[in-house]
C-alpha cells in the first residue's frame, strides 16, 4: 500500500530535481521555466498528500489556487519569450542585459 512517506519522498525528489534543473541550466530560458513548473507541482502533491493524510480539504483548495497562478505565470512567461526571441533572436539568458531601457 501507498503510504503519505511515498508520497513525500516523491514530492522531495522531483523539488530536487527541479532545484538542480534551475543552477545547472541557467542559459535557457524555457527550462528555467519547466523547472520552476516541476517545483509548484512537487509542491502541490505534497499539499495533497497530507490533505488527504488529514482529511482536510484546505490543501486542495490551496493547490487549485497554485495552479491557477502557475497558469497565469506560463501564460506571461512563455508572452515575455516570445517577444525577447523577436527584439534579440535568441532566447539565452545572458542576452537579457541587452533589454535595459
Amino acid at each position: 500500500m501507498i503510504g503519505l512517506n511515498h508520497y513525500l519522498i516523491l514530492g522531495s525528489i522531483l523539488f530536487a530535481i527541479s532545484v538542480v534543473g534551475i543552477f545547472l541550466n541557467r542559459k535557457n530560458i524555457i527550462i528555467i521555466l519547466m523547472a520552476i513548473e516541476l517545483m509548484l507541482l512537487a509542491v502541490n502533491m505534497n499539499f495533497i498528500a497530507f490533505a488527504r493524510y488529514l482529511d482536510d480539504i484546505n490543501g486542495q483548495v490551496f493547490v487549485f489556487f497554485i495552479l491557477t497562478v502557475a497558469a497565469a505565470e506560463s501564460a506571461i512567461g512563455l508572452a515575455i519569450l516570445v517577444v525577447l526571441f523577436r527584439n534579440l533572436r535568441s532566447i539565452n539568458v545572458d542576452s537579457l542585459d541587452r533589454l535595459k531601457g
